[in-house]
């Protein structure tokens, strides 16, 4: 009989699992992500000075706005005014930066119960912020209209659940990380295995808490299995594939052990064949633009992290 037949009990009751996850911090700018400064970007009225201005008043964001303008992806060099700044990256890359900085900058706060400060947060926040620039990628290769920012949302916080499993779980976390996995399937089934929940569900109850969107809490925990969402799979979907994209690219989950993947091995997942189905002109138009986004990503995360 095989061995998933009787899979073992779970370590936690689900009553158990929700009072942890409840218990963890609040994120203060998910609910109000640089609401200032996004308002602002989104007016057409906005003027350089006024983003600017704005943008002084948080020292890490600005920080990350002069790294990233004067990195290799933007081909410029010693670039200090923060209106210069703003025009070479336009006020989409404005926007991202603006939401990816204070979500990463709280989520960096939290602390494990148990002191272990040797998780690469680091290398997390890289894979979260290239899944949501690959995520948006994809997602802007179809013939459909987004007219907010859960395109990008959904890549950045796909793997919030590990975050709050190092606060609510860190000897679990700790046990996973050991391990090496043949892939990121076979690190859920052992997120299960000693929780009772993995990374994804985990994370989508700690967004509902938040009063997050409907669409983002669905990518989230269906992010792995994006057939499954009763809901909304094209989000799951897109954030299924740029996951594994970012891979590719060398970018990791930032915790776990598991193989490179192969190139064109997101052509077999379940996200694409939702996003594109057979191949045909739309497939061919996001390889390409995926081909393009690849090439870029290492350059365009330099400025980022």
């Amino acid at each position: 009989m095989s061995p998933l037949a009787h899979p073992p009990v779970a370590k936690y009751t689900d009553e158990i699992i929700r009072l942890r996850v409840n218990a963890c911090p609040k994120l203060a700018s998910l609910g109000r992500i640089n609401k200032a400064l996004r308002e602002l970007v989104n007016s057409e009225t906005s003027v350089s000075t006024q983003i600017a201005e704005i943008i002084r008043q948080d020292p890490s964001l600005t920080a990350r706005l002069l790294r990233m303008v004067n990195s290799v992806y933007y081909g410029l060099s010693s670039v200090s005014n923060i209106e210069e700044a703003i025009f070479f990256l336009g006020l989409r890359q404005i926007r991202e930066l603006a939401m990816a900085t204070p979500v990463i900058e709280e989520m960096g706060s939290f602390k494990t119960n148990d002191g272990d400060g040797a998780l690469p947060w680091k290398d997390l926040w890289a894979h979260s912020i290239g899944s949501a620039i690959l995520t948006r990628e994809i997602l802007r290769s179809l013939p459909i209209t987004i007219d907010d920012d859960t395109d990008y949302l959904v890549g950045l916080l796909h793997n919030v659940g590990k975050v709050v499993m190092a606060h609510a779980f860190p000897a679990e976390l700790r046990e996973i990380n050991r391990e090496e996995y043949a892939s990121a399937a076979d690190v859920c089934r052992r997120e299960i295995e000693l929780i009772g929940w993995d990374h994804a569900r985990i994370g989508a109850l700690y967004l509902e808490r938040h009063k997050m969107s409907e669409e983002l809490v669905l990518a989230v925990q269906h992010h792995n299995e994006p057939a499954n969402a009763p809901r909304h799979q094209i989000f799951a979907a897109a954030v299924q594939v740029a996951d594994c994209l970012v891979r590719h690219a060398g970018i990791h989950g930032g915790f776990e052990k598991i193989p490179p993947v192969e190139r064109d091995s997101w052509l077999q997942l379940e996200g694409w064949q939702i996003l594109y189905g057979a191949d045909g002109p739309e497939t061919k138009i996001a390889r390409a633009a995926i081909d393009n986004a690849l090439t870029r990503l290492p350059q365009m995360l330099s400025g980022l992290v």
